[in-house]
């Protein structure tokens, strides 16, 4: 699949795969910046994309940011969309996280998407877990 890809500030380092089959293309930092324990922070990454409808574009957390207590709080791209993207990172640990300029951030996965037409209606089918909920299955 190709992708259309523009890139609209000057430093921005575009997203890339590392290794042959990997699923994520890395995203990085465009700044210098310090997020803080409790902190959240917008990342912008200078550049839009383009692919057809029938896809998404998915930010996910790289691991090492992640076990550094750094979560991405998500953010689906729809194939319409045609500005900048970004990554919003929050700080869940209790120590500062310091990203310097070039440094991974996120990870963008493409996947394809069925676009669902809802019907609705006044009962639902049974199934085998019906209505459970967290823990519905046990701990064992």
């Amino acid at each position: 699949m190709q992708i259309k890809i523009k890139k609209l500030k000057s430093n921005a380092k575009l997203p890339k795969y590392h290794h042959p089959g990997d699923v994520g293309m890395d995203l990085y930092a465009m700044e210098t910046v310090t997020v803080k324990p409790g902190e959240h922070y917008h990342f912008w990454h200078g550049f839009a994309l383009e692919f057809p409808e029938g896809y998404g574009a998915i930010i996910m957390d790289k691991s090492g940011i992640s076990k550094a207590g750094l979560k991405s709080m998500g953010g689906v791209y729809d194939a319409g969309y045609r500005g900048e993207y970004n990554t919003h990172l929050v700080n869940l640990s209790d120590k500062s996280y310091t990203f310097e300029e070039g440094d991974k951030v996120a990870q963008l996965v493409i996947v394809p998407v069925v676009i669902a037409k809802l019907k609705e209606v006044q009962k639902l089918s049974d199934s085998a877990r019906g209505e459970g909920k967290f823990g519905s299955t046990g701990r064992k």
